[in-house]
């Protein structure tokens, strides 16, 4: 593989890794610095965030590239759980105080930055990102086969 190409792929893994990296920094200052009990739909997005770190820091020393068929479908998955979660926080009927997920309501929002920026909503973005890196790369390592 040619090293410009090569420098893209590093560069889209990088970014991948540094959105999920920012994200887990983020959701744990919010959980253990200002203390902000995580709901379950919470839980479930970090399921699919935390690990990434460690996947993309690993493949990112091997420069492991295959690795983003993984990333890729773990982001999704993460993200349509953000969605959803975003989706009950700010669209009324769906967020029916009568949904209980947990001590704490899937409902609520401990930030609400500009009138839209949530906590779900940030994790959206950091997926989104991951998701967009990782089609990249399967896309570079398809035309370079």
């Amino acid at each position: 593989m040619p090293k410009k190409a090569e420098n893209k792929l590093e560069t889209y893994q990088f970014v991948a890794f540094g959105a999920a990296l920012i994200a887990t920094l983020g959701s744990l200052y919010f959980s253990e610095i200002l203390l902000y009990i995580p709901c379950e739909l919470c839980w479930y997005q970090r399921i699919f965030m935390y690990p990434q770190v460690i996947i993309l820091g690993i493949s990112i020393v091997k420069k492991n590239y295959e690795i983003s068929s993984y990333t890729f479908v773990l982001s999704l998955i993460g993200a349509l759980i953000s969605f959803y979660h975003y989706l009950i926080q700010k669209v009324s009927f769906l967020g029916d105080n009568s949904i209980s997920c947990g001590i704490v309501p899937c409902t609520g929002e401990y930030i609400n930055w500009f009138g839209f920026i949530t906590i779900p909503f940030l994790a959206l973005i950091a997926f989104l990102t991951m998701i967009i890196c990782s089609y990249l790369i399967m896309k570079k390592l398809k035309e370079g086969n």
